[in-house]
C-alpha cells in the first residue's frame, strides 16, 4: 500500500463509505461530506454551499478560520508549540493573566478537552471538600442533574440520566447523585446532606435540547449552595463564550461560579483547549504532581486562546448574539404558526432549538434536517425530536433571516410530503 500522504479528492459516497469500513460506529453524521469553511459557510466535495447552523457544537464561536486566530496560530507554531510542563514557556503566564482578569478569578487550571475540564472540576471539588470543608475521607457527593451531557468519560457516564450514555459501562464512579433540573426543592432536600461538596450544571443544557431553566433558577440554586457550604461548578463548555448572548450564560442571574469550566469556542475552533477557573481556596488544594496533563498549557494553544477571547470582545460578538437571537426566534415563531410541525421554538443569544411535534423515536427531526441540507444549511437533531440552531456569532441579519427562510420553506415542503 502506498502511505504518501496525496491531495485528498474524493467523492461523498467514497467518504463515507471510508469511514464506515475504518471508522468505529460511534457517530451517526449526516450525509455531507465537508471540505472547506469559511465565516459562516461550508463547503462539501461536491462544493456545494451550505450556512453553518452547528458551529461544531458552538466551538466555532467565532466563525470557521477567523483570520486573526489563523494567523497567531501559524507564527506561534513557528516559533514553539509544545514543552510539557516540565517547563516554563513565555506564553503561559500572559494567558493565564488574561483569562482570570477577564473572568474575575485567582487562577486558572488548563486542559485540552471539554470533558477534561469537567473531570478538573470534580477533581478540584472533591480534593476542596476534604482539605476545606472538612469532608470525612471519601465520603464527598457531588450532585449533577437530569439530563446533563458534559462528555464521555466514565467519570461523564456515572453522572448522566441518558442511557445512550451510560449504559453497559458500569460499574460506576461513586459518590455522584442525580436530582431533576430546574427543580429548586429537590435540591435543598439533597443539600441536607453535610457530604455533599458540589453542584455541578450547564446553566443551559445543549445536548438535552436546549433546554432553558426557570428565571431565577441559577440564582436561587447558587444561594442555596452558598448557604450549605457547596461549590456551584458552572459547566459553560457549550453556553459560554457569547453563545447565549453573554459572555457566560451565568451572567444573565449575576451568578459567578465558584469553579467555572470552559472550553470549545476558548480556541475558535481551532484545537483542543479548555479552562478550568476558580479561587486560590480552591484551586491551591491541588498539590504538585496531583493533577495535569501533557499538552495542557501549551504555548500554541495559550496563545490561540487568547486571541480567540480577544475576537469575541473586539468584534462584539456577544452583542450581536443578543440581538440576532431575538430576530431567529421571532422569526420561526412566525413559522410555528404555518405548521404543525414545530412544537416550541426556545433559547437564548444563538443557542436554539426547534422541538418538533413528534416522538423522540421518530425520524421525523432527522428527515428535516436533510430537507435543511437539501436546502444549503446544516443542522443536527438532538434526543431524536429536537434540532439545535447555533450558528457562528459573527453572523449578520441578512444571514440569519436567510437562515429563518430556509427553515420555513423546508418544513412547509417536508409537511407536504
Amino acid at each position: 500500500m502506498d502511505f504518501q500522504l496525496k491531495e485528498n479528492k474524493i467523492s461523498t459516497t467514497d467518504a463515507i463509505n471510508l469511514e464506515h469500513k475504518y471508522g468505529a460506529h460511534n457517530y451517526k453524521p449526516l450525509p455531507v461530506v465537508l471540505k472547506k469553511g469559511d465565516g459562516i459557510k461550508v463547503w462539501d466535495v461536491e462544493d456545494n454551499e451550505y450556512l453553518d447552523f452547528l458551529s461544531a457544537y458552538s466551538a466555532v464561536n467565532q466563525g470557521h478560520s477567523h483570520p486573526k486566530i489563523i494567523s497567531v496560530l501559524i507564527d506561534q507554531a513557528k516559533q514553539l508549540q509544545l514543552t510539557s510542563r516540565a517547563f516554563y514557556n513565555d506564553v503561559l503566564g500572559t494567558y493565564e493573566e488574561f483569562i482570570t482578569q477577564l473572568f474575575g478569578y485567582d487562577k486558572v487550571l488548563p486542559m485540552n478537552t471539554g470533558v477534561e475540564g469537567g473531570e478538573t472540576a470534580i477533581k478540584l471539588c472533591r480534593k476542596w471538600a476534604y482539605k476545606v470543608k472538612g469532608v470525612k475521607k471519601n465520603k464527598a457527593k457531588i450532585l449533577f442533574v437530569e439530563g446533563n451531557f458534559w462528555g464521555r468519560t466514565l467519570a461523564a457516564c456515572s453522572s448522566s440520566s441518558d442511557p445512550d450514555c451510560y449504559e453497559d459501562y458500569g460499574p460506576f464512579i461513586p459518590g455522584f447523585e442525580i436530582i431533576p433540573y430546574n427543580n429548586l426543592e429537590s435540591l435543598r432536600i439533597a443539600l441536607q446532606d453535610e457530604n455533599v461538596a458540589g453542584l455541578m450544571l450547564e446553566p443551559i443544557q445543549g445536548e438535552a435540547g436546549v433546554i432553558v431553566p426557570d428565571e431565577g433558577y441559577l440564582k436561587q440554586a447558587y444561594n442555596l449552595c452558598k448557604e450549605n457550604n457547596v461549590l456551584f461548578i458552572a459547566d459553560e463548555i457549550q453556553t459560554g463564550l457569547g453563545r447565549t448572548g453573554k459572555m457566560l450564560c451565568c451572567d444573565y442571574e449575576n451568578v459567578k461560579p465558584d469553579i467555572l469550566v470552559l472550553g470549545k469556542a476558548l480556541s475558535g475552533g481551532m484545537l483542543p483547549v479548555s479552562a478550568v477557573l476558580s479561587s486560590d481556596e480552591i484551586m491551591l488544594t491541588i498539590k504538585p504532581g496531583q493533577h495535569g496533563s501533557t499538552y495542557g498549557g501549551n504555548p500554541l494553544a495559550c496563545k490561540v486562546a487568547q486571541t480567540a477571547l480577544s475576537v469575541i470582545i473586539e468584534e462584539k460578538m456577544v452583542e450581536n448574539s443578543y440581538n440576532l437571537g431575538k430576530i431567529f426566534r421571532s422569526k420561526v415563531a412566525q413559522t410555528m404558526e404555518r405548521t404543525n410541525l414545530i412544537k416550541e421554538v426556545r433559547g437564548k443569544g444563538l443557542l436554539n432549538a426547534i422541538e418538533i411535534n413528534d416522538s423522540p423515536n421518530s425520524r421525523t427531526a432527522w428527515n428535516i434536517c436533510i430537507e435543511l441540507k437539501n436546502n444549503g444549511l446544516l443542522a443536527k437533531p438532538t434526543h431524536g425530536n429536537i434540532i439545535r440552531f447555533a450558528p457562528p456569532l459573527i453572523i449578520n441579519e441578512k444571514s440569519i433571516l436567510r437562515a429563518c427562510e430556509i427553515i420555513e420553506t423546508s418544513f412547509l415542503a417536508y409537511e407536504k410530503k
